[in-house]
Formats: C-alpha cells, sequence, structure tokens
C-alpha cells in the first residue's frame, strides 16, 4: 500500500526540526532527494530485503536522521571543516545508510559506498542515478578484500560504519582503509566502555587511537547512541584485515 502523503510530511517536517538541532539546514532540494530516497527504498525491499522498516516515520527517523548524526564527528574535526573537499567510504552501505544521506546534505563530501551484495549495489547505483548524487559512487566487494586493493587501501579522510559487529571486528574492517591522519566513525548503541576496553589491543595493533566518544542525544532516536571516533595514528600492517570471515569469527 502507497505511504500515506500526509504521514510522509510529518516524518519530513520532523527530520527538519531534528536536523536544525544538530546545525543542518536541510533545503527544498535535499527533501525532494530524501522524498525520492524513500519511495525508491519502499518499491526496491518489495523485490530484495534492504530494510525491515519501511513507514515514513521509521525510514525517516532511524535510517536518515540517524545517518545525519554522524555529521557531529565531521563538524568537530577542525581539518575536514577546513577542507574544501574530502572522502569518506561507507562500509557495508547495506541500503546507503549513512553514505547517501551524507552525500545528499554535503556535496563537497566525496563518498564512496562498498557493498559486497551485488543486487544492494545495484539499488545504490541506480539510487545515485535517479536522485543525482554526483558525489557519491559503489564499489562492489567485502571490506576483507577491497583494503587490500592499493587504490582503497588507507585513502580515505574518513571511514564509516552503521552496524552491530564489536569494536575490534569494526576496526579490522575499517581503520585498514584511513589514512594515516584520517579517521574511522563507528555508530554505536547502548554501553559501550566495555566494548571499548576489549578493543584497546586491537584498535592499537591496526594503527588507530581512540580519539573520541561523541554522544547523540535526540527525542526522535531511540536508546543510547554515540560515535566512536579513531584516529589513524600509524599505517595498518599489511596482514590486516585477514581473510574474508575471519575478523568477525575471531576478532584480534
Amino acid at each position: 500500500m502507497p505511504p500515506d502523503e500526509h504521514d510522509l510530511d510529518i516524518a519530513e517536517q520532523a527530520l527538519v526540526s531534528s536536523a536544525q538541532s544538530m546545525g543542518i539546514a536541510l533545503s527544498h532540494d535535499h527533501l525532494r532527494q530524501f522524498r525520492s530516497y524513500f519511495h525508491e527504498l519502499t518499491q526496491w525491499n518489495e523485490r530484495i530485503n534492504l530494510t525491515s522498516l519501511v513507514s515514513p516515520e521509521d525510514v525517516y527517523h532511524k535510517h536518515f536522521l540517524d545517518s545525519l548524526t554522524v555529521m557531529k564527528a565531521l563538524h568537530a574535526d577542525e581539518t575536514s571543516s577546513k577542507s574544501a573537499t574530502f572522502t569518506l567510504l561507507d562500509v557495508g552501505s547495506g541500503a546507503g545508510f549513512p553514505g547517501i544521506p551524507l552525500a545528499i546534505v554535503d556535496a563537497p563530501l566525496q563518498v564512496t559506498l562498498l557493498e559486497a551484495t551485488r543486487k544492494k549495489a545495484q539499488f545504490l547505483e541506480h539510487l545515485i542515478r535517479v536522485l543525482g548524487v554526483a558525489n557519491a559512487s559503489v564499489v562492489t566487494g567485502r571490506a576483507e578484500e577491497v583494503a587490500h586493493v592499493s587504490m582503497h587501501r588507507e585513502q580515505y579522510d574518513w571511514v564509516v560504519g552503521r552496524a552491530v559487529a564489536r569494536m575490534a571486528t569494526l576496526a579490522e574492517y575499517m581503520l585498514p582503509f584511513c589514512r594515516v591522519g584520517g579517521a574511522m566513525i563507528a555508530m554505536k548503541q547502548g554501553t559501550i566502555s566495555e566494548e571499548l576496553d576489549l578493543a584497546e589491543r586491537a584498535i592499537r595493533t591496526l594503527g588507530g587511537e581512540l580519539s573520541a566518544v561523541l554522544p547523540v542525544d535526540n527525542d526522535l532516536l531511540a536508546g543510547e547512541r554515540c560515535l566512536i571516533v579513531l584516529r589513524k595514528a600509524a599505517a595498518t600492517p599489511d596482514i590486516y584485515p585477514r581473510r574474508p570471515g575471519m575478523p568477525a569469527k575471531r576478532p584480534l
């Protein structure tokens, strides 16, 4: 059943207000792109499994707004805020979160979406064309393999991940893509202090160091949320990431 336009309007207004509270001004063009995104997502979701959240409220709050919270980390970085352009890799992009919303609101940001599932990558390629997001592109492949390709290894200013994996696993997936001096952002829910302690050795081994834990406070996003920012302090040893499956099966 097509979504009620009234429900879409309400979800859109809430997105505008919440984004404004984070210092993000959404233009009419942004809102047009987000509405097109919603329609494409829900239509494709009938053919391939992209998300279990399909109502306007869920998509606008739990996908679009949640993605935009990453801007808090980008705004907090002095280097990025002074740079005309910088690069961001979205690892395991899935249906495009958080990479596509970030590309929509930040035109100078050059976003690469890394997705291992070919059908999802096809959706992302289609979405980029339909939305006219010229500052986004798609790479199909597994992080453990693509991270050993020279054109991607240690090439990105920012690497972001919206996943449920533990920090040690996320660090092995993401830090090899960061340039030295760049950083990775892990979007996390719940209490993370113990998880960070357990991941300390892995983070250090991979060339990272904890830079910040930024709380995400928004009435539309349930639960305790934060952004874990790891600065890339040294090059990642060549053996990492290990072969596909190993970072999750046997975390460092």
